[in-house]
């Protein structure tokens, strides 16, 4: 997270209360109990429905997969059992996790619709200013889900929710942005690792997913570092009082978005009459341009000290 924040921009380094007042909304695989997540989830849902975790349909909170801790840690984790090394980019924010996806990573279009609906449900009494969907769904061959899709997104985004998408990691082709991340009405995230590892053959600027140059609207939105990003572990358990396996290391554009969703967190602390659409804004115009193509990085890399200048 120290790279990260080099990066990004961020040269204060962590603020313990950084993004405080703020809840951020998170559907993923869940969130499992780790100390430097203690605090932090004010509510927690299942729309998994059947299937093959004991747990599910549970109210409280767990993860069977890994992947929604490690989101969860990327915006807010205390960095407790790392004496702060791991913390994350907004360690004051506070969660609302809706679990979609199953313990393969794995989930049904119905299941978002419902989280979803869960989110605007919630919206008020949580005060959720931002929505963090790091879940790159491929092209739906029912387009009437799609359809379905992109409207609830429309309603969450309409009702004040900065909604912000993975861009998915089908890429580097043309085209290939998530669904969920082509709509209009999110801040969609790509990946790209400024000069870390330069022309290394496995960064994540390799495989997330691209726009189409000239289409509009125009995506991805941001890009923001991706590979090798160390967080929260899942796993993570007690061992005669010391905890085992606290982190591990993901890579992908699901790894990008939560930095930009921590991002916007800080900005709508330090700016709390902020819309929105004020954030995507300046969240657009204070990026670091890469000199890329468009459909690559948008307009750039997620610059937070400029966005809380």
């Amino acid at each position: 997270m120290r790279r990260v924040r080099e990066q990004v921009g961020d040269l204060e380094g962590p603020r313990a209360d950084g993004g405080s007042g703020i809840t951020v909304a998170m559907l993923d695989t869940g969130v499992a109990f780790h100390p430097d997540l203690a605090g932090r989830v004010l509510c927690f849902r299942d729309f998994t429905g059947p299937c093959r975790s004991a747990w599910a349909g549970s109210r409280d909170a767990y993860d069977d997969n890994g992947h929604g801790t490690h989101v969860a840690g990327i915006i807010c984790g205390s960095g407790l059992l790392s004496a702060g090394k791991y913390r994350g980019l907004a360690p004051g924010v506070r969660l609302v996790v809706g679990k979609v996806l199953d313990e393969r990573g794995d989930g049904l279009t119905e299941a978002m619709l419902r989280g979803l609906d869960w989110i605007l449900e919630v919206r008020e009494r949580y005060r959720i200013r931002i929505l963090n969907i790091s879940v790159g769904i491929g092209d739906l061959e029912d387009k009437q889900k799609e359809l379905a899709l992109q409207e609830k997104l429309e309603e969450i985004w309409d009702r004040g929710i900065l909604v912000v998408c993975a861009a998915g990691n089908k890429g580097p082709g043309e085209g290939t942005v998530s669904s969920v991340g082509g709509s209009s009405s999110v801040v969609t995230v790509g990946c790209h690792d400024g000069s870390f590892k330069e022309g290394a053959s496995w960064l994540c600027s390799n495989y997330s997913g691209r726009g189409i140059p000239g289409e509009a609207p125009r995506k991805p939105d941001l890009v923001a570092p991706g590979t090798e990003i160390v967080s929260c572990n899942s796993m993570c358990y007690r061992f005669h009082g010391n905890y085992i396996n606290a982190y591990a290391v993901k890579s992908g554009t699901s790894m990008a978005t939560p930095i930009v969703s921590a991002a916007a967190a800080l900005a709508l602390q330090k700016f709390p009459s902020m819309t929105h659409e004020e954030c995507r804004q300046k969240l657009q115009y204070t990026a670091t341009d890469l000199g890329l193509p468009w459909n690559q990085q948008g307009w750039g890399m997620v610059n937070v000290r400029r966005l809380l200048e």
